[in-house]
């Protein structure tokens, strides 16, 4: 956009065009948008799936996790969890700080004998591994119970020792790292680390306010927070000399010199998720479609306004509007599906009964394939014969005309093909 005159208009195409590219396969669209952030909700999918399906051609819901083996993909942490594409793990790790994780300090015995079991018996589900080293529970962050060895399993895929290699009925399953050796052996510079995690933001989220890149940058303390000083000298080089700018209505707006931003919306209506890089950063959103929109799923239900999960409506480049989707009397259907997502929660560890801790690991694993198999079928078996529920709201007001109902109308469609 070098040498043109930069409306609020250019920055709200730019905004929505930027990572809403061509529909291609799965790998590519991984690569192209670097990082998905990652939600365990379905409601009525995961936010990674619900964010992929707009860039991926014939994405069905569940593609990701059921190709991830397969993928050169890394579930792992930015300013929150997501996938990554497995090449720029190298800009995160290692995650050598001085600080000591609680789990570290309660449980130092377990890191030891966590790590070596899992390089000597290959992929390892926390149940195996529980029945292995025995069970310790310890008090996790909302003040219950956690298993122990779980939180270890976690700590060490949070040091890079470990990847998850695959999901077992949604439960992460790990498995030792050694492509993140060489980065332990031979670290990048961290400066160039902190630029390269700093220019993915502006990849991402851009064009965005110099305010949210600084709220994004504070936020890597999670994905990096061993780049805290460097993050920091990253982002003021980035504002003051490397990034393209504009001042409009009094923000200051920042984007990768160069970029080729659409000049003209396309005609669909997308149903985003609530993560998803259009709207994630709720102060532009605020700013370019002239509405606030909130995440609600966590609010008591008496305190929402749009709904427990709903879905920012986009019309050509502007949000107009969101929707809250379900199948007819799926409302018990959801409390499952979320109870079984949460993966460590205390709920889960006292739901499991003891004849279940007894089984062998192979069969436990088949166990849990089949059920995630009849899981999978009964809901497409429940899927085919009900009617998926929209409720709409439109903070400015509903758009008028045929060109709108026929495009939100294939949108319905697309949504009932990809949860199908």
């Amino acid at each position: 956009m070098s040498g043109t005159l930069i409306t609020l208009e250019h920055i709200r195409r730019a905004a929505v065009s930027c990572t809403l590219f061509t529909p291609t396969d799965l790998q590519s669209a991984i690569n192209q948008l670097e990082y998905i952030q990652a939600d365990p909700i379905r409601a009525p999918a995961r936010a990674q799936d619900l964010i992929l399906r707009h860039r991926v051609a014939g994405y069905k819901a569940g593609d990701l996790e059921k190709s991830y083996p397969t993928l050169e993909v890394e579930e792992d942490f930015l300013q929150n969890y997501g996938f990554i594409p497995r090449a720029f793990q190298k800009w995160l790790h290692p995650r050598s700080f001085e600080r000591v994780l609680k789990i570290e300090t309660e449980t130092p015995h377990l890191i030891t004998l966590v790590l070596e079991h899992v390089r000597e018996h290959g992929p390892t589900h926390p149940r195996a591994l529980e029945k292995t080293l025995g069970k310790l529970s310890v008090k996790n962050y909302w003040g219950g119970s956690s298993s122990a060895t779980t939180r270890v399993l976690d700590a060490l895929h949070y040091r890079g020792h470990l990847r998850v290699a695959r999901r077992d009925a949604g439960i992460k399953v790990y498995e030792a790292a050694p492509h993140l050796e060489p980065h332990f052996e031979n670290p990048l510079e961290r400066t160039a680390q902190a630029r390269e995690l700093v220019h993915l933001l502006v990849r991402l989220y851009g064009p965005l306010s110099e305010t949210s890149l600084g709220g994004l940058v504070s936020l890597m303390g999670y994905g990096a927070p061993h780049l805290k000083l460097e993050l920091k000298a990253a982002f003021k080089q980035a504002v003051s000399f490397e990034l393209d700018r504009a001042k409009l209505e009094g923000i200051s707006y920042v984007w990768i010199p160069g970029e080729k931003w659409a000049l003209e919306p396309d005609s669909e209506v997308r149903l985003l998720a609530p993560f998803d890089p259009i709207v994630w950063d709720r102060r532009r959103f605020a700013h370019l479609f002239g509405w606030e929109y909130k995440f609600e799923a966590y609010t008591p239900q008496a305190k929402r306004k749009f709904g427990y999960y709903a879905l920012p409506l986009l019309w050509q480049d502007r949000v107009v509007g969101y929707a809250n989707l379900k199948l007819e009397s799926d409302a018990r259907d959801r409390l499952e599906s979320d109870a079984r997502d949460r993966l460590e929660s205390d709920a889960r560890d006292r739901l499991e009964s003891d004849a279940r801790d007894r089984l062998e690991s192979d069969a436990r694993h088949r166990l849990e394939s089949d059920a995630r198999d009849r899981l999978e079928s009964d809901a497409r078996d429940r899927l085919a014969g009900r009617e998926l529920k929209a409720e709409f709201g439109y903070p400015l007001g509903q758009p008028k005309g045929k060109a709108f109902a026929s495009a939100l109308a294939r949108e319905l469609e697309r949504i009932r093909v990809f949860l199908g």
